[in-house]
């Protein structure tokens, strides 16, 4: 109870402390499930160790070596693991105590991932995978997180100087709080990529009565987000974002004054021109 092991099913058999870390020897203490062919209770055929890390005590990493018992059945020669997932998801390395700290520390602390991992004694992928799962389980996954969407917003946004270059994805916002003046939007989803076919995507894998509940999608000038919306959902009503609008109202007047000045002085617009000195004015104006 001391190291919160109850609720995971699981109770602390040794302890072994390390220069490094420290290991708590424990076996679970739910029974056993039946046999899955038969339904027979099975007898004990051996055990395998399962080492997940655990949430750091005495500013040590913590590592649970767990005696998982295995078993088989008298009628059908069935083999079997005893059932963990209360202590940890399956096949995963970290604990549930260990991914929902990981998980706080991230969101709440604003620690790195490295940092995490170095706590926690694991690879940094290791923590990355385990706080990408708990965070689609908690956030992406959770029932109801879509109810009440009449107004999305979609654009793209770019990583500049990345290793394999420049990396565009698909941001999807739900405006409904903005639409109604009840709180600022919020963030529904990150896409890899940037084409029609990546939010048409989206959207289909959504439920019927989510795409019959958005009623308004904004975006930017990009017909494939346009067409997407439209082939998705019947009788949904697209617009430009007001962001985009006076963007590209901008432009319009940059190009106008460009060209007025190219046609009165010959040459771009240089320091002591007037119309190059107006053009923060022009477009501040314009907005």
């Amino acid at each position: 109870m001391f190291c919160r092991l109850d609720r995971l099913g699981l109770t602390v058999t040794a302890q072994r402390v390390e220069p490094d870390h420290t290991v708590l020897r424990c076996r679970p203490t739910t029974a056993p499930a039946p046999c899955l062919g038969c339904g027979e209770r099975g007898i004990r055929h051996d055990s395998v160790l399962r080492r997940l890390a655990h949430v750091p005590y005495g500013w040590k990493p913590t590592i649970l070596e767990i005696v998982v018992p295995r078993y088989r059945c008298l009628e059908c020669r069935r083999i079997w693991r005893h059932d963990i997932r209360a202590a940890a998801p399956s096949k995963g390395k970290l604990s549930r105590d260990a991914i929902m700290m990981a998980v706080k520390s991230i969101v709440v602390d604003r620690m790195s991932i490295a940092r995490v991992a170095a706590n926690l004694a694991v690879a940094w992928n290791t923590a990355c995978d385990a706080i990408l799962a708990a965070g689609a389980e908690l956030l992406i996954d959770t029932p109801g997180r879509l109810d009440g969407v009449t107004a999305i917003g979609v654009d793209e946004h770019v990583w500049r100087h990345t290793r394999r270059g420049d990396k565009y994805v698909t941001v999807i916002i739900d405006l409904t709080p903005t639409r109604t003046g009840t709180g600022p939007s919020r963030l529904l989803a990150v896409i890899e990529g940037r084409s029609k076919q990546v939010f048409k995507d989206w959207l289909e894998a959504r439920t019927q009565a989510f795409r019959d509940s958005v009623e308004v999608v904004a975006m930017d000038g990009f017909t494939g987000y346009k067409s997407a919306a439209v082939e998705a959902i019947d009788t949904v009503v697209t617009v430009m974002d007001p962001y985009h609008v006076v963007a590209l109202v901008g432009d319009k007047l940059d190009q106008c004054r460009q060209r007025i000045q190219q046609e009165t002085l010959g040459h771009r617009g240089r320091s002591g021109d007037p119309l190059y000195g107006i053009r923060r004015v022009a477009r501040v104006d314009a907005a």
